[in-house]
């Protein structure tokens, strides 16, 4: 699946979001539902985009492999270029929900190393087969020089990406395709890092079709920035 990287100044991000009526994470939902609109995942019921929005539950001291639930929350793609108070109050209650609420699904991960694997097969291509299409969005929030200055020196530029392990092309055809962003902000360096992966059945599956398409998306949010 093609991936790209997205790099924007933060002062003309975080400007954004104010003027918007949202915060920094909340323009990077919206960046992520109006792309999955963009790539034909919205609901055929009611047109909305439902966003599974990850959320780490990771402690001091917590040494689980697997340390995330997932809030699901449908946002109505038509107003988010213009206003995000609607999608802002929609994840913060989702995220309320998952939080009073835990996942009872969570529970099972310990047994990951026990269950045969055509089991968790199945259960995976029924979770990636939902016919909402749910696109996945993680956000890292702020990092800092820790992460950014691995070698001692200070980097100029960084990403992170999602991944998606053993996809083939008839799985993503079967499945309708897949599409997930993660963002992460680095303040010592004056940037937010976005970066998307997906593919849509039927389309130019391509690293320039997906520029072109967050081009136009960042266009449509009034956003500039530099695409890898």
């Amino acid at each position: 699946m093609p991936g790209i990287t997205i790099c924007i100044d933060l002062d003309h991000w975080d400007a954004r979001a104010n003027a918007l009526g949202g915060a920094s994470n909340t323009l990077a939902a919206a960046l992520t539902a109006k792309l999955g609109e963009r790539m034909g995942r919205r609901n055929d019921v009611d047109g909305t985009v439902t966003l599974q929005v990850v959320m780490s539950d990771r402690t001091l001291g917590d040494t689980r492999a697997i340390a995330v639930s997932f809030a699901r929350v449908s946002v109505d793609p038509a107003r988010l270029t213009t206003d995000l108070r609607d999608a802002r109050a929609g994840i913060k209650k989702a995220l309320n929900t998952l939080r009073e609420t835990p996942d009872e699904s969570s529970q099972l991960a310990p047994l990951t190393p026990f269950t045969p694997k055509r089991i968790w097969k199945r259960g995976v291509d029924a979770a990636l087969a939902d016919p909402a299409r749910p696109v996945i969005y993680s956000n890292l929030g702020d990092v800092g020089w820790d992460v950014s200055r691995l070698d001692g020196t200070h980097c100029d530029y960084a990403f992170a990406r999602g991944t998606r392990q053993n996809a083939t092309r008839q799985w993503l055809e079967r499945t309708g395709g897949h599409m997930q962003l993660l963002s992460f902000r680095l303040p010592p360096l004056g940037k937010i890092f976005i970066h998307v992966i997906a593919y849509q059945p039927g389309a130019e599956n391509t690293k320039p079709a997906l520029r072109e398409l967050a081009a136009r998306t960042l266009a449509e949010f009034d956003l500039t920035g530099q695409i890898d």
